[in-house]
């Protein structure tokens, strides 16, 4: 259904294909070379879409009456014939539970597939529930509709997965409740909206449901998935719930965009999907970052047909593919008792008790999870393969998870290198079926110290008071993938949508490998580094006498270079380590002989070079020393483009930020759907921000198709503005005014179009 959105178009599911001889039973050949007659064909010519006035296009519509009033019986008929073919049986409205049952749901989409999971589970503890799954919405039978409800029902839920603003309930609902007008019964009918954006629906969220049908007077119009604690809509949801059939494995992956994890795991579902006899299940999430961010793979694998249209919430095993995840998320909530959790890290086990988070310690212990580690950066960086880590550890999971043997899936493992990289060439392919030996034997089992059990949390540093109210509140959670836990009332004050600027610069992600660091003894100030740096985590920096005597002694200088207006300042290039994503793109680009900046680990220039760049971001930006419009010298005005979630090397936002240094103070953006509105405008990271006046880009974002009205209204609402302006001095200009003011306003206008 359309409404489902990613939840539907990327998941991978195994099924079971109708074949093509069998379609052609089901076509009436006669009935589809009339439809074909009906094409527009100049061999028979016709002409469609008429301009029709109000004397005839009424009756005209009204003429196509009897085909919809027959359509219903033509879907029932069609659904009888693939029920033939399938053995599967269909109609317009199907029923899913206890033949007398009291409390039904009805729905349409994958929720219905989690709703059956729950009815099952309900129905084992003596419950008379049920499920009404609608497959033709539109026309909506009465006929069909009724002849699948139970008639002992007495209490509705209809599910929505949309929002009707301003309206008595949402489409379904109201369909249903129009429906039962008529009707000799009158069943209680309540109706909800679940799951809008894609929001996760699981079966702990279908049992609030459930639920709120069995009180005295059930609440209607209510939401569930959400804590709404302004208007009160929400359901209570109470504890999760397995309902996925028994002896499905259940496993979940932390990535980092672009590190191939999504990749691996989707050639894993393949695999196991294509090659066994096992059911396979696979759904990805993301952040908004376009490469760099996190990524969550759920996969699972069964002997029996898997639903399960939700996130995984209780695992059997979970791996985390990037260290610096421990810190950052709750990476083993859902985790079970005794499985199993495989760290990719760069620490011995030795290392791992003053490494790992206390509470993260204390779940390994209490749980008695089994706990792996593997160096996944070391092997792939010594096969060859940089930071492509996803074979080491495909292998590690099909090593640890047996979920099918170890033997075969080595060889499904290899096939499949041969198949994807083939086309590169030998080399590639013969690294990559390397990395698969090495991550299967190079696991490392971490004997769980009993110290652990007791883990002592560390004393965090004290929050920052600078730091906003909306960054505590709203961006910090959202960033630790806690979003979901955020009520209604954390959006009080921005119902229309509308986010502070800058909220990107708190993030300080640290995803680079490695970062520049600048040789002052080599640079030639000519600032083209700080240019071509998409996330503007490179500068030049030029301090007073004042300035430079209150830096950091490690943040060195050098004479300013370009003509007497920069005598007596100091001049430096300071890199934002937890910013740059390690393109590389401005020691590339560095003309100078033999470089002035080169790419070193991060963990080299990580604590150093933040010190230093927070120092930096205290002096005061020098934009009147050059000329603007020259390469160094606009890069010494503020960007007001900083650390977006764009790739690593994007061509797209150097222009962007060069242009905001430009002209940033007064921009007004019109942005269409696409890269530039993800990098440039995902919740909760706007790297658009302000300068020290507090002036900078205002963004809108508008669909794709519509971009070039909503800009050019934006263009005309403020020329609606100065032109009335204008027409107001010059009426002021009649009157009996200060001889200061006149000149002026005679100024303004003489100048109102001329930009400088």
């Amino acid at each position: 259904h359309f409404f489902d959105g990613f939840r539907t178009s990327h998941e991978i599911q195994k099924i079971e294909l109708i074949d093509y001889e069998e379609y052609k039973k089901l076509i009436d050949y006669d009935a589809l070379n009339e439809f074909r007659k009906k094409s527009l064909n100049p061999e028979h010519p016709v002409l469609k879409g008429t301009a029709q006035n109000p004397d005839i296009f009424f009756q005209a519509k009204e003429a196509s009456n009897k085909f919809y009033e027959a359509v219903p019986d033509i879907v029932e008929g069609y659904m009888r014939d693939i029920e033939k073919v399938t053995g599967r049986s269909y109609h317009p409205f199907d029923y899913y539970g206890d033949p007398q049952a009291e409390n039904v749901i009805v729905a349409i989409g994958s929720v219905c597939d989690t709703t059956e999971e729950v009815i099952d589970y309900l129905r084992a503890k003596g419950e008379k529930v049920g499920l009404l799954k609608v497959h033709l919405y539109r026309p909506f039978s009465a006929k069909y509709f009724f002849n699948a409800m139970p008639k002992t029902v007495k209490r509705i839920a209809v599910l929505d997965r949309t929002k009707e603003s301003g309206a008595i309930g949402e489409p379904l609902y109201e369909d249903v409740r129009t429906l039962y007008f008529d009707a000799d019964v009158r069943p209680v009918i309540v109706g909800g909206r679940y799951g809008l954006g894609s929001k996760d629906t699981t079966p702990a969220h279908i049992v609030a449901v459930f639920e709120n049908l069995k009180q005295d007077n059930p609440k209607n119009h209510f939401t569930v998935g959400i804590v709404d604690d302004v208007t009160n809509l929400s359901l209570p949801i109470g504890e999760d719930i397995n309902t996925t059939p028994s002896g499905t494995i259940q496993c979940k992956f932390w990535g980092l965009g672009s590190d191939g994890t999504v990749g691996a795991n989707k050639s894993a579902i393949k695999i196991i999907g294509d090659d066994t006899d096992l059911y396979a299940q696979a759904y990805f999430a993301y952040d908004s970052k376009k490469s760099g961010g996190v990524t969550m793979s759920h996969l699972r694998f069964g002997k029996k047909p898997i639903k399960s249209p939700y996130l995984i919430n209780q695992a059997d095993f979970i791996a985390c593919h990037n260290q610096s995840y421990v810190y950052k998320y709750d990476v083993l909530a859902g985790l079970k008792k005794g499985g199993t959790f495989l760290l990719n890290c760069m620490w011995t086990p030795e290392e791992l008790d003053s490494k790992l988070p206390a509470s993260m310690k204390r779940y390994i212990a209490k749980n008695n999870i089994n706990f792996y580690i593997l160096n996944a950066v070391k092997i792939a960086g010594d096969i060859g393969l940089g930071g492509r880590i996803n074979m080491v550890m495909q292998s590690a999971f099909f090593k640890l998870t047996n979920v099918i043997p170890v033997d075969e899936a080595m060889d499904y493992l290899k096939k499949y290198v041969v198949k994807m990289y083939g086309r590169k060439g030998d080399n590639v392919v013969r690294m990559n079926q390397l990395a698969i030996d090495k991550g299967a034997e190079s696991l490392v089992k971490v004997n769980v110290p009993a110290s652990w059990v007791n883990a002592e949390d560390t004393e965090e540093a004290a929050a920052d008071k600078d730091v906003p109210k909306f960054i505590k509140d709203i961006v910090v959670p959202m960033n630790r993938q806690e979003g979901d836990k955020l009520p209604v009332s954390a959006f009080k004050g921005i119902e229309d949508g509308r986010f502070p600027l800058g909220t990107a610069a708190y993030e300080k992600r640290g995803i680079a490998v490695r970062v520049p660091k600048w040789d002052k003894t080599k640079c030639i100030q000519c600032n083209q580094c700080s240019l071509v740096c998409p996330h503007a985590a490179i500068r030049p920096i030029l301090l007073d006498a004042e300035e430079a005597a209150k830096a950091p002694e490690s943040f060195e200088t050098i004479k300013a270079l370009g003509g007497k207006q920069f005598e007596g300042y100091k001049f430096r290039i300071q890199v934002s380590p937890l910013d740059c994503t390690g393109c590389g793109s401005c020691a590339n680009v560095c003309p100078a002989k033999g470089k002035a900046l080169s790419m070193e680990l991060l963990e080299t220039q990580a604590d150093r070079e933040a010190k230093n760049w927070n120092y930096a971001m205290t002096v005061k930006a020098k934009d009147n020393l050059a000329k603007l419009e020259t390469v160094k010298g606009s890069q010494f005005a503020q960007p007001l483009l900083e650390f977006s979630g764009a790739c690593a090397g994007c061509g797209e936002t150097p222009y962007v930020k060069l242009v905001t240094q430009l002209f940033g103070d007064r921009m007004m953006i019109a942005n269409a759907t696409g890269c530039s509105s993800i990098w440039g405008g995902s919740a909760p990271s706007t790297p658009y921000c302000k300068n020290a006046q507090g002036k900078g880009p205002a963004w809108a974002n508008s669909l794709f198709e519509d971009n070039a009205e909503y800009g050019f209204g934006m263009f005309l609402g403020v020329k609606q503005i100065r032109e009335r302006l204008a027409d107001l001095m010059k009426k002021a200009l009649t009157l009996d005014i200060s001889d200061e003011l006149k000149a002026a306003m005679n100024q303004w206008l003489a100048g109102m179009n001329d930009a400088k």
